[in-house]
């Protein structure tokens, strides 16, 4: 059977306003042409779809029915179009998506920079933030895509994998630690400490942490990035807690080494979190498939 989209559409206003007339005006077309299109329709497909009164026009049951198939083909016409002027670059799109410092400052980039390369036209909103707040937002639809800790509880939100994660100590060359078979961070608080900014999320775990311990974290100095952190260990400046990915490249190039970390929380896995497959775009699905760590894995395998 053939229809055109206006015909859908019409059917669509006239279910909304229960009038012809009315229904007419929203395209704008004149009464008796709308008239003629949608007796054309029930014509072609056998049926009645509306019922005529002095009170308007209502869907008939078997109206109702072709109704909703007529609302679910504009909708993904709509999208059609959307799709199209993305990919031609004539329409800009923006995703947001929320992760720990962990995810932002080791896994992420290498993910992301292959995301942004192929799609062009897409902008991409990055924020920092703990896994609880992380899933709050996903909740509330204040981002699309987040990246948090899997071991917390994720109720109805859609939660997928994305990497495993270490945390471990970055030491200078020749410290106590070392020795060590494998430290705790107990141990650790015994020296101080080479930290990020305070508001950081990651810090504020590391910190939740050593309150636990009912030890007091010995900060001696904050620095700004991972980067800078491991030039001050390098030094002796103190010791620091890092990602094993980021401690591990440091030791390869810098006086420090890496001490691994007996504490069962030291080793995570970070999983992504949508609220729905369906709710997402079709570039926010598309930046879900270069998150996976299938791709990841090829990706190694092709270097």
């Amino acid at each position: 059977m053939h229809f055109d989209l206006p015909d859908l559409r019409l059917i669509v206003a006239i279910a909304a306003t229960g009038s012809l007339s009315k229904a007419a005006a929203t395209f704008p077309v004149a009464v008796s042409a709308a008239s003629t299109r949608l007796r054309l329709f029930e014509e072609r497909c056998g049926l009645t779809l509306f019922v005529r009164s002095s009170d308007g026009m209502t869907p008939t049951p078997a109206g109702r029915l072709v109704l909703e198939a007529c609302q679910g083909v504009l909708r993904e016409a709509r999208l059609l179009t959307q799709t199209v002027e993305e990919l031609k670059g004539e329409r800009r799109i923006t995703l947001r998506l929320g992760a720990s410092t962990v995810a932002n400052s080791t896994f992420l980039p290498a993910a992301l920079g292959p995301f942004l390369a192929d799609y062009p036209e897409v902008d991409l909103q990055l924020a920092e933030q703990g896994s609880k707040a992380v899933l709050r937002a996903v909740r509330e639809g204040a981002i699309d895509i987040g990246v948090y800790d899997g071991n917390l509880p994720t109720d109805e939100l859609l939660s997928l994998p994305f990497r495993n994660d270490r945390l471990v100590m970055l030491v200078p060359h020749g410290h106590a630690l070392i020795g060590q078979r494998a430290a705790s961070l107990r141990d650790a608080l015994n020296y101080p400490f080479v930290c990020l900014p305070a508001e950081r999320a990651m810090q504020r775990f590391i910190e939740y942490m050593a309150v636990r311990n009912a030890l007091p974290l010995k900060v001696r100095v904050r620095a700004p990035s991972f980067d800078a952190i491991a030039q001050l260990v390098a030094q002796s400046v103190g010791v620091s807690m890092l990602p094993e990915v980021a401690a591990t490249r440091f030791a390869q190039e810098l006086p420090v080494a890496v001490v691994m970390l007996e504490d069962v929380w030291a080793t995570r896995e970070l999983r992504l979190c949508v609220r729905s497959w369906e709710a997402l775009s079709s570039h926010a699905r598309l930046l879900v498939s270069y998150l996976s760590p299938e791709r990841s894995s090829g990706d190694n395998l092709g270097t």
